[in-house]
């Protein structure tokens, strides 16, 4: 008999770390296109506001090469904690970004970052080593290309990290088509063309039934 224990994603239990998605390093990321990239951060970043996580951004010495937090993040969560480190490369080294994960008071981690192999991996471990449940965000985290990106996530995943895409997790946390269709529809049509379509259909349908 298996021991695998199904935990799925809980919403009342998620926190999301953003790990220096800098404007500096976005540069660094080939293994996706920036254009898809770009969506995928954000889309990550409109679930997060969609199921209300707690949502805490960080940056690693953002006076040097790395640059500063992408606007549009900073713009997405005003409210969020922020913290700016002064060095420190992994995040979980950095005591005041440590307190902001133990505040949120959340066992499930959701992670994504710039660079793959580091900026997310190396919280990432440190976290399972502390008994919390990680997700990585595989598509909202990028680097140089795809040798460096498996050889992360094949580390992360032997330590006991997930793998899941923004819209596996979206899925997830829902649960239920029922809970709402439009607005999760809706945060599904602003960052995939394809599926734009498909509530379009849908809408029309639903109006020709009425």
């Amino acid at each position: 008999m298996s021991s695998f224990k199904y935990n799925r994603l809980d919403k009342n239990d998620v926190a999301v770390l953003l790990v220096d998605h800098q404007s500096g390093l976005t540069n660094l990321v080939h293994d996706f296109s920036p254009d898809d990239f770009k969506n995928n951060v954000l889309a990550l970043g409109d679930l997060a506001k969609y199921f209300k996580l707690p949502t805490i951004l960080t940056t690693s010495f953002e006076d040097g090469p790395n640059g500063p937090l992408v606007p549009e993040l900073k713009e997405l969560f005003p409210d969020a904690p922020y913290i700016a480190r002064p060095g420190n490369i992994n995040a979980w080294d950095n005591e005041d970004f440590v307190k902001a994960v133990k505040a949120t008071g959340k066992k499930q981690l959701l992670i994504a970052g710039i660079v793959t192999e580091v900026c997310v991996a190396f919280p990432t471990l440190s976290a399972l080593e502390e008994g919390y449940e990680v997700f990585i965000v595989t598509d909202a985290s990028g680097t140089f290309n795809l040798t460096t990106r498996n050889a992360a996530w094949s580390r992360m995943e032997a330590a006991g990290a997930q793998l899941m895409s923004w819209f596996g997790v979206a899925c997830e946390l829902h649960r239920d088509w029922r809970n709402d269709i439009e607005g999760l529809g809706t945060l599904f049509s602003n960052h995939l063309p394809s599926y734009r379509c498909l509530m379009t259909s849908y809408s029309a349908a639903a109006s020709r039934n009425k």
